[in-house]
């Protein structure tokens, strides 16, 4: 089955929504392109990998008796041509242990489907060869395989971890599938086309949207970033999704006027970027379209079973039926959980099915639990009508409806009834990819200072392979002073880091077969119990101060974490622990929270904030720029909207009289938290009960008010954020001096930052935008 909707963002929904009633791991979604049509833009390795597994699944769908996932899809997703059903197959490789393979024949073979060569392999879709063995990293898989030939002869195979290196289960046999939907072997054709081409054409400035640099790059017949921009000069005849899907596949359309919609707009937008690109020469007039038309969509869909959700025009009415009448939507809280219990008490002892689903099933069961049994939370609901009477389910779907049928009443509640607004599915927690530290050997070129832990510092030479025992094997060669050398196994490749020091200037080797790495050794371990013994005894005299210790979270807190529209990071978590753990002790606190810009430092703000409130004290919040003042406040506004809670801001969009009388309010104790920037710390700014400051991005503010932080640090709790410390304040929080928090995992879908240099172009800039 394929559920095609118009919109890309209601693919996201449905699935995120269906393992709520399936298995989540029999739900598949066909990615959308990276890059807009005929925008020369590379794709995300992520984008890559979910369709090429979902071409994969399909493709051996007629050799396997699997059964097959349900893939939601959109009309971006479906209209974005692909290789061939029998290109696919032809480029795929199965291998086995025993198997006979030319091992020259197989890496060129993973050259023309879109494989990589590397030094050492990391990345999905690449490769490396030292002699005998061949590591390669599936597309397919989660990880890299470490293949060994005994002549043509596949002795073994390993997975192994790509951060470490080192080997781990053994497997038996693989499939090793494309890595691009765009063959590096058709490659040339394409670029003898476009130097065709560039030749007809007057010469042109090169710019970073010109297609000029990628003639070499075909020609050389090999994958490079952007060649998912060529995909139709490669194929005579590309396919598409519904090409790879079994004929008796169901495709069940969402809404037939929205994938109308949606299709003819994706083509008004490409006309209008094909014809800036022929007229300033950027493309060949005979560029093929690289997407299906609607007129195309519509000949797909007419040989094929399909079933339409919601209305549509060319369906006679004696085949629709309507089920919408039987549901009615359900009753809004607005954030008062307390009240939706309460009304769920009723119902669940009139002996009425209710279910639940949300992202926050755990902690409103254990807020069920205050006044009735504990309800374990479930994942999905396979079976309704087994189901208890009442049921927390861990989830997202998109809004609730009572249902009433004869004698039945089934009531569904979600997010979007509990909270008052629809929350925004989380997608689902990708496996993250295990990549190497930053001072792992992955990263080390030829001539970098390394670090080994037992001979010190020497510099990296490079990659040999050494006979030993009539094993060909793969070393890190290491040079140290006065020639001398080491070689390093890969599987000890762990022992090494990049040397990093205070400053460029080069460090004295060390010469092996001496006591000069020992000695430094002793004298470093020497210098860190002497900070250790500094720090006891600023810790000692920290202990002593007393501070005010909060008190433990309130129902009120629970309820105002459930109402967070987005599943926490582990590392959010951790750092929320901490900040209370500081809270609630007698100590003042003085954390850091370091996080990337859109990592959540905010909400960890904002919870510590309604903690203090919560017991009575008043919050001030620090902030550089009168923007961000601003943003701080509608945020903080919206969230603590349920709750009796007093938020006002201090800065140049308030005039004077506003201000005044928020000063007063302040002073009174009448205002629970004040967003300022540093109007805050002028001294007619009397706070009657400060409890916890918030200095979001310390760096930007001067020398005069970082002497009166410091002030305040010895008489209130103290939370800073900053997504780039200055080094003394960094400083201070490595050595103790200050705790930390790190937050260094990004939400899930966050969108990353897309730099391009370049000179200003206005259709750049409106490209930009529509994306």
């Amino acid at each position: 089955m394929i559920i095609l909707t118009g919109r890309v963002e209601r693919a996201y929904n449905i699935t995120e929504q269906l393992p709520v009633w399936i298995p989540a791991q029999t739900v598949e979604r066909f990615a959308e392109p990276t890059a807009m049509f005929y925008e020369r833009s590379p794709w995300t390795i992520t984008t890559i990998r979910s369709r090429l597994n979902t071409l994969s699944t399909l493709a051996k769908a007629d050799e396997s008796r699997a059964k097959l996932p349900l893939i939601v899809t959109s009309a971006y997703a479906l209209m974005q041509k692909t290789l061939p059903v029998r290109e696919f197959r032809a480029g795929s490789r199965p291998l086995r242990v025993g198997g006979r393979v030319e091992l020259e024949n197989l890496l060129r073979t993973l050259l023309h489907v879109g494989y990589s060569p590397a030094s050492i392999v990391v990345e999905p879709g690449t490769f490396s060869r030292r002699g005998g063995i061949l590591d390669v990293f599936p597309m397919s898989s989660d990880l890299p395989v470490r293949i060994e030939f005994f002549g043509d002869e596949i002795e073994s195979m390993r997975v192994f971890n790509p951060a470490t290196q080192r080997s781990s289960e053994t497997i038996y046999q693989i499939n090793i599938t494309p890595a691009r939907e765009e063959m590096p072997r058709f490659a040339p054709d394409a670029g003898r086309q476009l130097r065709s081409w560039f030749a007809s054409q007057p010469q042109q400035e090169e710019d970073i949207t010109s297609t000029l640099p990628d003639e070499e790059a075909l020609l050389g017949g090999s994958a490079f970033p952007l060649i998912e921009f060529y995909l139709p000069y490669l194929y005579s005849y590309p396919a598409n999704l519904l090409d790879y899907a079994p004929e008796n596949t169901l495709i069940v359309i969402d809404d037939w006027g929205a994938l109308q919609d949606s299709v003819t707009d994706l083509e008004e937008e490409a006309l209008s970027v094909r014809q800036d690109k022929v007229v300033s020469q950027q493309l060949p007039l005979d560029f093929p379209l690289p997407y299906l038309t609607w007129d195309e969509i519509q000949d797909e869909l007419s040989t094929r079973q399909t079933l339409h959700l919601g209305s549509n025009p060319e369906q006679p009415a004696s085949d629709q039926a309507v089920v919408g009448d039987l549901f009615v939507p359900g009753d809004h809280y607005a954030g008062q959980l307390r009240l939706a219990l309460d009304e769920l008490q009723l119902l669940y002892e009139g002996g009425e099915t209710d279910i639940v689903v949300t992202q926050q099933a755990q902690r409103l069961a254990e807020l069920w639990s205050e006044t009735g049994d504990y309800v374990h939370p479930i994942t999905s609901i396979t079976r309704p009508s087994e189901i208890a009477p009442l049921a927390f389910v861990e989830g997202a779907l998109g809004e609730g409806w009572n249902l009433h049928a004869g004698s039945t009443s089934l009531h569904l509640l979600t997010d979007a009834e509990l909270f008052g607004w629809k929350r925004p599915e989380p997608r689902r927690r990708q496996q993250p990819r295990a990549l190497p530290p930053e001072s792992s050997f992955a990263d080390l070129e030829m001539g970098d200072y390394v670090v080994h832990i037992e001979y010190g510092i020497g510099r990296f030479a490079g990659l040999r392979k050494r006979t030993l025992d009539n094993s060909e094997r793969e070393y890190l060669l290491v040079e140290y002073a006065g020639s001398d050398i080491l070689y390093v196994p890969i599987h000890q490749a762990d022992r090494l880091s990049r040397y990093v020091g205070a400053d460029d200037t080069a460090p004295q080797l060390n010469r092996l077969g001496t006591q000069d790495w020992t000695r430094t050794k002793e004298n470093t371990q020497r210098a860190v119990e002497e900070i250790a013994r500094e720090l006891l005894e600023l810790y000692a005299t920290r202990e002593q101060v007393e501070g005010h210790a909060f008190s433990p979270d309130s129902p009120w807190q629970h309820e105002l974490e459930a109402s967070f529209p987005y599943v926490e990071t582990d590392d959010q978590l951790r750092a929320l622990t901490e900040v209370k753990s500081d809270m609630e002790s007698h100590r003042p606190m003085d954390r850091l929270i370091c996080g990337d810009v859109g990592y959540g430092k905010t909400e960890v703000a904002l919870r510590a904030a309604f903690k203090a409130v919560m017991d009575g004290r008043q919050v001030a919040i620090l902030v550089p720029t009168t923007v961000l003042a601003q943003q701080h406040f509608n945020t903080f506004s919206r969230r603590l909207l349920p709750f009796p809670v007093k938020v006002e801001m201090l800065s140049r969009f308030r005039s004077p009289a506003e201000q005044r009388q928020i000063l007063y309010e302040l002073a009174e104790g009448q205002v629970d938290i004040i967003i300022g920037t540093h109007r805050l710390l002028q001294p007619d700014v009397l706070v009657k009960n400060l409890g916890l400051l918030i200095i979001d991005e310390e760096q930007r503010f001067g020398v005069t008010h970082k002497e009166r932080f410091k002030q305040m640090r010895t008489e209130v709790d103290v939370l800073t954020l900053t997504a780039t410390p200055i080094p003394r304040t960094l400083y201070m929080s490595l050595t103790g001096i200050r705790d930390i928090s790190m937050i260094q995992t990004a939400p899930e879908e966050r969108l990353p930052i897309v730099t391009h240099v370049g000179v200003y172009n206005d259709k750049l800039v409106r490209q930009a935008i529509l994306r």
